[in-house]
């Protein structure tokens, strides 16, 4: 190992505890990792930055060689307690992160890919303001000392920003021309850092509204250059999925405005006036993509994610997304009664061999049986039979759950999905109270995913219900057959569930074998022993259908209709009391 490398390595080492003391004496954080060369840096996914965070461990991760390549040895404490900054301030951890992200890209509208950016620029510009202003660390001869001299309007609107919030001479960070409008945007954005400094949550989308402008005239790319070292944030949450970032928060929306029209900084009023020519203060708006409600849609929720650094495929996204949103509204799903559960009944002794678990030895007996306890020999176990109890035993009753995925169906990929939904409520349900789960995605005949049997893989069942096929509507009564025909009077119960709208009706027609659609129905419903639901997007009331009808006459198919999908998650919710009653 360079002897050179060393020698700074274990200096920055010495000042670890210095650089944590300077945040909190109470703060427990590990030892950085240590990296002496681009192996060590692949190891600890380190790409570009001579140092950075991980949210997900709480690591820091600082690399050695580039710290000797760009003469930062001095600068332990500085580089060492702001990477501590982002662990304990901003943003402190992968949920609070991943809200920073929601609240920019909504002020970023056509420019929401370069959110993570923004993100990191803002947490730099609040650590490395405390650092300087409240420990008197030498943040300001960092920059000098990187020497980077571009005049990037974006690099110099920057840099502008830290000359203000540290009474700088002007241009002696920033090197680019420095307008009348620049130099409004960078007092704006020094009063964001100041007066938001802690509620930083809050000015998050103000910020990044207040870069929007320079973001539109370029493509960041010069910047993602420029502070390609400086991007301690990237890929922070590789490898963790926070929870809680499928609800939209008020301020969310709110934030998304540009601070010249944010009545809380001083000296601003919220019409804009103080605005200067040529500089129009933009409030962004939502785009039409963007969430009805208070969740948002699938897709947003991905991007959000991929911000983070979370590498994961659109459907396992879709996955997390629908977990989330079902776990609030899961219930437990029925459960037959039979007459009286078994109770265990000891019947007598039996000899306990040195194979067997421990805990089964009955040590009092095997004392009785020779007080010099030899395994195998001498030791004994109970053995039990069972008796009729007196409390009544459960039965789970398994599902057979079939969701239209026709063309007329939303992707849930994309957008939000309420037959998904409620497929997800149901089934994480039925998995809950112990029972088991066949799921169908269908579109046509031939078109369709399932799990191909009843399983207890709550994974496998989500991957079909955030599938998408999108084609025409013919029920696969195939399935409906092959699921049922063989099954026997002692096997589990099953209630058969349909998601669908009018399109249902196709369940009836004959099958690839000539059989009638409406006896393989009957046939499914007989052996299935725990009747069927279907619940449909109708236009009007299922009993103007004529095959509804006979459906639930003959057949004794229970209908439910709802008039809007959204109606769905309310039916999912109230499914098990409604259908079979609450058992206590």
């Amino acid at each position: 190992m360079n002897v050179d490398l060393l020698t700074i390595q274990k200096k920055w080492q010495a000042r670890w505890p210095d650089a944590i003391a300077l945040w909190s004496k109470f703060t427990k954080l590990r030892e950085p990792r240590w990296c002496f060369n681009e192996k060590d840096e692949k190891a600890e996914d380190l790409s570009g930055s001579f140092a950075m965070i991980r949210l997900t461990d709480h690591a820091v991760v600082v690399s050695i060689s580039q710290i000797k390549a760009h003469k930062l040895e001095d600068f332990a404490l500085e580089i060492m307690a702001h990477e501590i900054g982002h662990h304990v301030y901003c943003p402190g951890d992968l949920t609070d992160q991943g809200r920073m992200l929601a609240r920019m890209r909504r002020a970023l509208p056509s420019k929401e890919q370069h959110a993570p950016l923004i993100a990191n620029l803002y947490a730099d510009l609040l650590i490395n303001d405390r650092l300087q202003r409240s420990a008197n660390l030498r943040m300001a001869e960092v920059y000098r000392t990187l020497g980077n001299d571009s005049t990037d309007k974006m690099w110099t609107f920057y840099m502008r920003v830290y000359e203000i919030l540290w009474s700088l001479k002007k241009a002696s960070l920033a090197k680019g021309e420095i307008t009348s409008a620049l130099e409004l945007d960078a007092q704006l954005g020094a009063r964001v850092i100041r007066v938001y400094a802690k509620d930083w949550l809050k000015g998050a989308g103000r910020f990044a509204a207040l870069c929007l402008t320079y973001l539109l005239e370029d493509n960041a790319t010069n910047m993602q250059k420029i502070i390609k070292g400086w991007s301690d944030l990237r890929n922070a949450g590789a490898g963790g999925i926070p929870d809680g970032l499928i609800d939209i928060e008020d301020d969310e929306i709110e934030g998304a405005i540009h601070p010249a029209m944010d009545d809380e900084l001083a000296g601003i009023d919220s019409t804009g006036d103080g605005v200067s020519d040529g500089q129009q203060a933009v409030a962004p708006v939502l785009n039409n993509t963007s969430s009805q409600g208070q969740m948002r849609e699938p897709f947003e929720y991905g991007e959000i994610l991929k911000g983070l650094g979370v590498n994961l495929s659109p459907q396992e996204l879709a996955i997390r997304y629908y977990r989330e949103r079902a776990v609030p509204q899961l219930v437990k799903f029925p459960a037959r009664l039979l007459p009286e559960s078994k109770e265990p009944l000891m019947e007598g002794l039996d000899v306990w061999d040195v194979g067997g678990a421990i805990d089964e030895v009955d040590w009092l007996e095997s004392t009785l049986v020779s007080p010099q306890i030899i395994p195998g020999v001498t030791t004994v176990q109970r053995t039990y039979g069972l008796s009729s109890g007196t409390l009544p035993e459960r039965e789970p009753v398994d599902l057979d759950l079939y969701v239209d995925c026709s063309g007329s169906m939303p992707n849930p990929q994309y957008n939000t999905s309420f037959l998904t939904l409620a497929g997800a409520i149901i089934a994480l349900s039925a998995l809950r109270a112990g029972s088991r789960v066949q799921a169908t995605l269908w579109s046509g005949k031939h078109d369709f995913q399932t799990t191909k049997e009843f399983i207890r893989d709550e994974h496998d069942i989500m991957k079909i219900l955030t599938g998408y096929i999108g084609g025409a509507t013919a029920f696969p009564i195939h399935l409906l057959r092959e699921t049922f025909e063989n099954r026997k009077p002692t096997d589990r119960p099953v209630h058969i569930l349909v998601i669908s709208d009018d399109g249902v009706d196709t369940m009836f027609d004959n099958d690839e074998k000539g059989n009638i659609g409406w006896d393989i129905s009957r046939m499914a419903l007989e052996k299935g022993r725990a009747g069927g639901t279907f619940v449909l997007n109708l236009w009007s009331d299922w009993q103007q259908f004529p095959k509804l009808l006979k459906a639930h006459n003959e057949l004794g198919w229970d209908i439910h209709r709802v008039q809007d999908w959204q109606q769905l998650v309310e039916f999912a919710r109230a499914f098990s009391k409604a259908k079979y009653g609450a058992q206590k």
